[in-house]
């Protein structure tokens, strides 16, 4: 029995695969960042994306540094922290935070309302984290100029309040040494979504006064175990429950009480990015627990439990442990999936897509197409032949459910206020009952960094609702020639049209006035 992770009613074919990556010295050779294991045309990728392996060991000088950065600015009266980030930059540090019980504000939307409310604060006891690993993330850009320009309107010298997280080299380490903040530059042999222990992960947290010298101890605690080629290593049982049934492609992620704050949302991005390319990929869901009552003989159930359970039965992986050591274990566990799928699980080919179409869209500024028809509240518009002799809300939706194969899902993308519209995240558990099959939940932008590789780079089993608005009161980007309400909808936009380009089924709700249109919505989801 593995030490991370219980599997109940295994079958021969995890049995066998777990033996063959074993037989290969697969653990081993992750240990030793050997670049060959995901085949040829992943070799150049995987040979400068390994650093992760040994993260807990490499960020161990980060540990003083940080705890001395802290300590300087509450001795100047600086005790509140922002983290300005998208994907792998931000959703580390929300789990490492929640889970310790630390105080951080995480901005990784660009809606206006959210936005506002991180600015609405007192400046002069805030730090601001400014992470991005390219150096150049559009939304992480268009916060620090936000808040920039709100350090500077309260007289309060911005770069005594700013810190950077990014690659050396990048265009944020150069903006942020030529303005004087504070920079820590991350580990480049790490890609955003293994960086959960390199400076990505570690800085934020550490500012907001999570231990963290203990989150890197427990990772370098199970080390060992996950480099082993033994039938027992967690990591090799993990990656062989996901993956080794290939009529198995989607993994649904319950949090039954483990303690880990968020994990699943972090869990989703990692699996999603990583699998999801060439036509193939493991689809991650986050279920609330009970989890699924009928999962489907197309879905996996992961079980995050705080201890082993003997006496546990069913058919479901669970998995324990701390913290540290479970991102230790899913990072390896997740590449070690890639190679049982055949695919290179350090790219993400299919994220830059709705980048470059949101971009061309905020250039050309296109006005709307005018929607099918509208319900109330309620523009509805439809990708080519999905609204054919539909006439109001229910009709679209049921129209878009009817599109749903014997393996499909379903993705919800809601483009709005996370905290204003809430009880919209309501809709997929309505929604999956209604259905019986998958549905995954996101907020845009944020899901682009996450789920979006998968919607697009995955098997074409995707049907999709996107939901947006306009907002009730907008916000200007310093130096943009565009608002945060332009940049959010040319997102939408962008991802909307990459979908309906490839051939995926997307039904497009705009809320004309937003509370009123998710009230209206959930009444028809019921």
């Amino acid at each position: 029995m593995s030490d991370l992770v219980q599997v109940h009613a295994a079958g021969g074919a995890l049995d066998d695969t777990v033996a063959r990556l074993v037989d290969e010295q697969v653990a081993s050779r992750i240990a030793a960042q050997d670049p060959t294991l995901w085949g040829s045309p992943a070799q150049s990728e995987a040979s400068r994306r390994l650093g992760w392996v040994a993260a807990s060991a490499v960020s161990r000088p980060l540990v003083a540094e940080i705890e001395a950065l802290r300590a300087s600015l509450r001795a100047g009266g600086i005790d509140s922290v922002v983290l300005c980030g998208m994907g792998g930059s931000s959703l580390a540090p929300e789990v490492i935070t929640a889970t310790a019980g630390a105080d951080l504000t995480v901005l990784d939307s660009t809606e206006p309302g959210a936005v506002r409310r991180a600015l609405d604060r007192d400046l002069r006891r805030t730090v601001v984290v400014v992470s991005s690993k390219s150096g150049s993330t559009l939304e992480t850009d268009s916060q620090r100029r936000a808040f920039l320009a709100a350090f500077e309107a309260a007289g309060i010298d911005g770069s005594r309040h700013t810190v950077v997280v990014t690659d050396p080299g990048s265009e944020l380490h150069e903006l942020g040494e030529a303005e004087g903040y504070r920079v820590f530059l991350a580990d480049p042999s790490v890609g955003g979504r293994y960086s959960a222990l390199t400076a990505f992960g570690l800085v934020p947290s550490g500012l907001a006064g999570v231990d963290v010298g203990s989150l890197l101890d427990e990772a370098d605690a199970v080390r060992e175990q996950l480099s082993a080629d033994d039938p027992a290593n967690s990591a090799l049982v993990l990656a062989a429950g996901m993956a080794a049934d290939p009529a198995r492609n989607k993994v649904a992620l319950v949090d039954a009480g483990s303690g880990l704050e968020g994990f699943p949302d972090w869990a989703e991005q990692l699996i999603a990015e990583s699998t999801g390319k060439e036509g193939m990929g493991l689809l991650p869901v986050v279920v609330p627990p009970p989890g699924p009552s009928a999962p489907g003989p197309d879905v996996t159930v992961v079980e995050l439990v705080a201890e082993s359970d003997p006496e546990a039965s069913g058919g479901n992986i669970r998995v324990f442990g701390s913290l540290g050591a479970t991102f230790l274990l899913w990072e390896t566990a997740v590449a070690v999936a890639g190679r049982l799928l055949g695919i290179n699980p350090f790219d993400q080919p299919d994220v830059e897509s709705a980048k470059h179409a949101a971009r061309g869209l905020l250039d050309q500024r296109p006005e709307p197409s005018p929607p099918a028809f509208t319900s109330n509240a309620v523009e509805v518009r439809g990708s080519s032949g999905l609204l054919d002799g539909v006439d109001d809300l229910a009709g679209a939706v049921t129209a878009l459910l009817g599109r749903l194969g014997e393996r499909c899902y379903l993705a919800v993308m809601a483009y709005l206020d996370p905290q204003r519209d809430a009880p919209l995240a309501e809709a997929a558990g309505r929604l999956a009952d209604r259905a019986g099959r998958p549905v995954t939940f996101g907020w845009g932008p944020r899901f682009l960094h996450s789920t979006g590789q998968y919607h697009k780079g995955g098997p074409p089993e995707g049907v999709f609702l996107q939901v947006t608005t306009d907002p009730t009161t907008d916000l200007g980007i310093p130096g943009r020639p565009f608002s945060f309400g332009e940049l959010i909808a040319a997102q939408a936009a962008g991802d909307a049209q990459v979908l309906t380009d490839s051939g995926r089924p997307v039904l497009r709700l705009h809320l004309k006035e937003p509370e009123a249109g998710v009230r209206q919505l959930l009444e028809v989801l019921r």
